[in-house]
Order: structure tokens, then sequence, then C-alpha cells
């Protein structure tokens, strides 16, 4: 692919994971309880401990911003591994943080516009490239 579609690609993924990551929040803040101000909001989300396993998600998404945003040409190793980063995260790849991936398919379990989000992400991620394939783990919901 050419950088400009590879670009394109993850400037989509990045879009995907940002409406994804709200509705996480989002269903996450209605588990947690009532929130203050919207400034009291944005402390608990990036403080406290029931908001912590968000941050890896966060942390993919302002890297792919920055790839985005550089100046050096996006080449297809780059892209399949931004992907495989973020299969690694919701699935199917085999979790890097099992913490995480059981929270996670919890709340996709638990929220209708969470699985929409989540659908969204998948279709960004099928139009990049990919590593090569590894078994997908028992407890990734299909996609």
């Amino acid at each position: 692919m050419t950088d400009t579609t590879l670009r394109a690609n993850l400037n989509n993924l990045a879009r995907a994971l940002r409406s994804l990551h709200k509705n996480l929040i989002d269903l996450e803040t209605v588990y947690f309880g009532q929130v203050g101000s919207p400034l009291e909001h944005l402390q608990l989300i990036t403080n406290h401990p029931h908001f912590a396993w968000l941050q890896k998600m966060s942390g993919l998404m302002a890297e792919i911003d920055e790839r985005t945003d550089d100046k050096e040409p996006i080449d297809d190793d780059t892209a399949a591994s931004l992907r495989a980063a973020v299969e690694s995260l919701i699935g199917p790849r085999r979790p890097v943080d099992a913490d995480f991936r059981q929270r996670y398919n919890t709340l996709l379990h638990d929220g209708a516009d969470v699985v929409m989000a989540h659908a969204a992400v998948r279709q960004a991620l099928q139009k990049l490239p990919a590593l090569p394939d590894e078994p997908e783990t028992p407890d990734t919901p299909a996609a």
C-alpha cells in the first residue's frame, strides 16, 4: 500500500478507536457512579484505579496519532505492527494484558454502543496489512 493509503487507513482506525474509547469510558462511568463536574470526571479517568486499565488504549491511540503526524513515510510493516498492537488489546490476537481483555470483553457484552464501536474498529483494522496469523484465544468474541 502507498504511504497516503496507509496514513488514511490509520487515521480512520484512530477515529474508530477514539469512539470506542469514549464508549468504554461512558459505560465505566455508569458503573463507577455519580461523577461531579467534567473536570472531576477527567481527573477520575486519568487518576482513579477504576479507569486505569483504559490507559493502555489511550497510549496506543497516542502512538497511532504520533506516527500519522510524523513526516516519515509509513510502510506496510509499521501499519501491520500497529494493527497487531490493537488486536492484542481487543482481540483476536493473544492478549498482551489479560486484565484489559477481561474488562474489555465484559463491557463488550454490556453495552450496545461498545459493540457498534468495536465493529467500526474491526472494519478499520481490516483495511490495514496484517502480520502473520496467530491462533485466536478462546476468550475472544467473534468480530
